[in-house]
């Protein structure tokens, strides 16, 4: 599959097969994309953490409310990404043009895991809505601040790839010589 194939078919998948494991070698082949995602001076300031199991569950109730992310328990592996502090040229860089390079390094490494997936025949959906102290009381491991969830799994038979509606290419670039 090339990326533009992976980018066509990639969506934020709503429907879980939850009886439907994701292989370790699948898993592993995600994340070591993900290791090898860039980032600012490649200080790479974020971590990981994989839940599965009981603790995915926790984890996705902890993403829900107001009748949100309803779907997130039924995939079988959630990925938290926290916040790690910048090394130290990026935390100048950062400083000085006054710019957020982790939020940026944490989109980048988002869009590294979530094309890997759609690669290796999995959904994913990222997840934005979520509460933090929660999170971080359920992975005990994690210092910084959550800023996003991944669901991960197996589509179930009746997700069905979705019509892209996107800005027209004339409405999204401009050309200047």
């Amino acid at each position: 599959m090339n990326f533009r194939e992976i980018a066509e078919q990639r969506q934020s998948c709503r429907a879980y097969a939850s009886e439907k494991m994701v292989e370790k070698e699948k898993l592993d082949a995600i994340l070591e994309v993900a290791r090898l995602a860039p980032s600012a001076c490649n200080g790479q300031p974020y971590h990981i953490t994989v839940c599965k199991g009981e603790s995915a569950k926790k984890v996705a109730k902890a993403t829900q409310g107001m009748g949100i992310n309803k779907f997130a328990p039924e995939a079988p592996v959630l990925l938290v990404i926290s916040e790690k502090p910048y090394v130290k040229t990026a935390a100048l860089g950062a400083k000085m043009k006054k710019n957020d390079y982790r939020s940026i390094d944490i989109g980048i490494l988002s869009a590294y895991i979530t094309a890997e997936a759609t690669a290796q025949g999995l959904s994913t959906c990222i997840l934005g809505w979520l509460d933090d102290e929660k999170i971080r009381e359920i992975c005990t491991n994690i210092d910084g601040t959550v800023r996003l969830v991944i669901t991960l799994g197996y589509a179930k038979d009746d997700e069905k790839l979705r019509l892209k509606k996107r800005k027209d290419m004339d409405e999204l670039v401009s050309y200047i010589e």
